[in-house]
């Protein structure tokens, strides 16, 4: 089995025309007339869209600055990081950015990271640094019915999205990019090439069967899996609505396109706040109660915070919720007590 296809490309133009086919009946992306490139899940989609949008800055003797505005999925600092590259350096919160003083701002090449919905908080972000020389890219692999309203199709130049969040296989590591410009697309190809000659087609043939499946379903996978996550958040908030000590974070509900009515978020995570001002690590107050998040400095926030999965598996979820009350107990028992 070879790498490539009869038409000399690392892309089956039978999963090409499944994904188009699944973001119109979702209602979630505008996919005509853009191209689509395949990466090992949406993890080697943003560090090659990076790449790829960075040499717009070949001009410059300095690196195109990478920016996302707190609190900000962890990866993209660990990769531009990590990697080290001359062409991109991450600059951190794009508030700040925005908001610092003009010493050169204006004429200084950007890429901003937008998540929408957001990891962690699940809010529907938006970009927010503007300029001639600002690049997005619009990282949307929770945009679909499950986990948001979806109130209208992305048409951002640059969408991320991933098998991972829409069927939960996240180990067979694929996803894709919708791009606009095609000189864009092009570099993020050869990018691709280079790192691993592509996508493998044991890879591509068990996306395709997946999404086959997905819409030879219709409605189905949504509805069971927009229930379960509903009714997840719902158990979650009444556990923590009898807390004093930790909050979540708050939305408003939205009409939903694919729905066809107005409803509430249903997210992957649990952005949970320690209220009290002595519980500066709340990742260690959770941990007590063996609860295990992520902290919030690994979102460029507060350790005030902890990112809570509610993605994990049922039994996983009422452990969650079964010490979450256990904690939330002994806090109503402590006041009483005082009291």
């Amino acid at each position: 089995m070879s790498y490539s296809y009869n038409d000399n490309t690392w892309i089956s133009q039978q999963l090409e025309t499944l994904i188009r086919k699944l973001h119109a009946f979702v209602g979630n992306a505008v996919t005509r007339n853009r191209y689509i490139v395949f990466g090992a899940g949406s993890t080697q989609i943003l560090n090659a869209a990076a790449y790829a949008l960075s040499l717009d800055n070949t001009s410059s003797q300095s690196p195109t600055r990478v920016v996302a505005s707190v609190p900000y999925y962890t990866l993209y600092k660990q990769q531009v990081e990590y990697f080290n590259s001359e062409r991109f350096k991450f600059e951190g919160d794009a508030y700040t950015w925005r908001n610092r003083p003009d010493d050169g701002r204006a004429s200084t090449n950007v890429i901003e990271f937008v998540t929408s919905p957001n990891n962690p908080d699940g809010q529907l972000n938006k970009a927010i640094v503007d300029g001639p020389n600002v690049k997005t890219i619009y990282d949307r692999a929770y945009y679909w019915p499950h986990f948001t309203p979806i109130p209208a199709p992305a048409d951002e130049d640059l969408m991320v999205f991933t098998l991972s969040k829409l069927t939960g296989h996240a180990g067979s590591r694929f996803g894709w990019a919708v791009i606009k410009d095609e000189a864009v697309f092009n570099r993020m190809t050869i990018h691709m090439k280079l790192n691993s000659i592509g996508v493998s087609k044991d890879t591509q043939l068990r996306a395709f069967k997946l999404l086959k499946a997905v819409l030879e379903e219709g409605t189905e996978i949504f509805d069971f899996a927009y229930q379960t996550m509903e009714t997840r958040w719902e158990r979650l908030v009444a556990t923590l609505s009898l807390s004093n000590r930790f909050s979540l974070q708050k939305f408003n509900p939205q009409y939903c396109l694919f729905s066809q009515k107005i409803r509430d978020f249903s997210p992957a995570y649990a952005w949970v706040k320690c209220e009290r001002e002595e519980d500066k690590d709340c990742y260690a107050v959770l941990k007590a109660a063996n609860i295990i998040g992520r902290q919030g400095n690994e979102f460029g926030s507060e350790d005030h915070y902890v990112r809570l999965s509610l993605v994990r598996s049922q039994d996983d979820f009422n452990i969650l919720i079964h010490r979450l009350q256990k904690l939330v107990s002994k806090e109503d028992g402590a006041s009483l007590r005082e009291g």
